[in-house]
């Protein structure tokens, strides 16, 4: 079983049910966001979908017992919330001894250079490709989110603080985005 966030249900349906053969559970405190996700699954008709569960719930207070999910993956999701060392104390009781998860979102970066070139993206062609659906809004915080998100080190220290056995950030996109891997 592999619990994600709703956002990265498309990017990961493959690898859980298709090679593994797993279903897959979708989790979002937004009603909306579920609703959304759960409409265009009705869209695609492939088997890959049909195992696709939805559920409203907290990341800081999931809704599963102990030791129940083989993976988990979160996209774009620590960064938001209110208790980050909550959230994966949450994803280390819900997940299996010797499970991973893996959590990908933008990356803090330690290089000047790299917060630069992320800040002027964000910028210069986020926030104004967001503007022309009207969700500008939705993408201005960026900058101010990923700024005060810890670093790569920060997460594998956390990760480790929590119980995880293994922590490794990986930076990806040239250091815009990262990727935390850890191990129950």
């Amino acid at each position: 079983m592999c619990w994600m966030c709703v956002a990265e249900v498309v990017i990961c349906h493959f690898f859980c049910l298709s090679k593994l053969g797993l279903r897959v559970i979708g989790l979002d405190f937004s009603k909306n966001q579920l609703s959304m996700a759960s409409s265009r699954q009705d869209l695609v008709s492939k088997a890959c979908y049909e195992k696709i569960e939805w559920v409203e719930g907290d990341a800081l207070d999931l809704p599963f017992s102990d030791c129940f999910f083989d993976a988990i993956t979160m996209g774009y999701g620590l960064r938001n919330v209110v208790d980050k060392r909550k959230a994966l104390e949450e994803s280390f009781r819900v997940l299996k001894p010797g499970s991973r998860i893996s959590v990908l979102d933008f990356n803090k970066s330690t290089q000047p250079f790299t917060t630069a070139i992320q800040e002027w993206m964000i910028d210069n062609v986020v926030v104004p490709v967001a503007s022309g659906y009207g969700l500008a809004e939705e993408y201005q915080y960026l900058k101010s989110s990923i700024r005060e998100f810890l670093t790569g080190k920060d997460l594998e220290k956390l990760a480790l603080e929590i119980g995880f056995s293994r922590a490794k950030h990986y930076e990806l996109s040239g250091g815009l985005m990262g990727n935390l891997v850890a191990t129950r």
